[in-house]
Parts: structure tokens; sequence; C-alpha cells
């Protein structure tokens, strides 16, 4: 797994890239009760925002790490926005994104200096 400085996890899975928040980050946000994804199969590039997620404290935008095609959206998060907390790196993922140039995530942080980073 990759991380970011604005606290995202990127997996690949295949030819895919899966994209949630850290544990670290959900902490920080506290409960979340609303998360509005983008749709399946629209293309966006490094920086877009693409995900609101609302918690009881604040509001936060998710930026697409990586440029590509989102071809899938988590949507029990419509229904069940507290998954984000629950299972962060699990169930609480937002998107999976076909990227169009897989050495973006070459940018990234392993686990180790991105807990380094939180400490």
């Amino acid at each position: 797994m990759k991380y970011t400085e604005e606290h995202e996890w990127l997996r690949v899975e295949g030819d895919v890239v899966v994209v949630g928040i850290t544990e670290h980050a959900t902490t920080q946000l506290g409960d979340i009760v609303f998360v509005e994804l983008p749709e399946a199969g629209g293309t966006v590039s490094k920086d877009d925002e693409v995900v609101v997620i609302e918690s009881v404290k604040a509001a936060s935008d998710i930026l697409a790490p990586i440029d590509g095609e989102i071809v899938e959206v988590n949507e029990a998060l419509a229904d069940t926005p507290s998954m984000v907390n629950d299972d962060a790196i699990g169930d609480g993922w937002f998107f999976k994104i076909k990227p169009s140039d897989a050495s973006q995530m070459d940018d990234y942080m392993d686990e180790a200096a991105y807990k380094a980073m939180i400490e």
C-alpha cells in the first residue's frame, strides 16, 4: 500500500487502484455522517476533488491521487457512511480507479514513512 500526505491510502488490486482514507484521518474527522462519491465511468486527473465527506467535526474533499478512470464506487457508503470509521482500510474504501499512469504512485509513501509522518 501507498499513502499520501492527505491521509489517503492506495492499494493495487490487479489493474485497478483502490482508494480510501487512513484510520488516522478518521480519528481526526470524527464520526463520518455523509459521503458523496463520484460517478463510475468518469475520468479524473490527479488532485481533482472526487469525494466529499462530512463528519461531525468538518467537511473534507478527497482528491484523486492519480490520473485515471473511476471504474467502481463503494455504493454501500451512501447508506452507511460510518463504514469508513469502522473499517477504513477494508470495507470503508471510496472508489477504484484504473490508472492512466501507474508511475504516479511512486510519489507516495510506504507504510513506514506514513507512520513516521503522523507520529
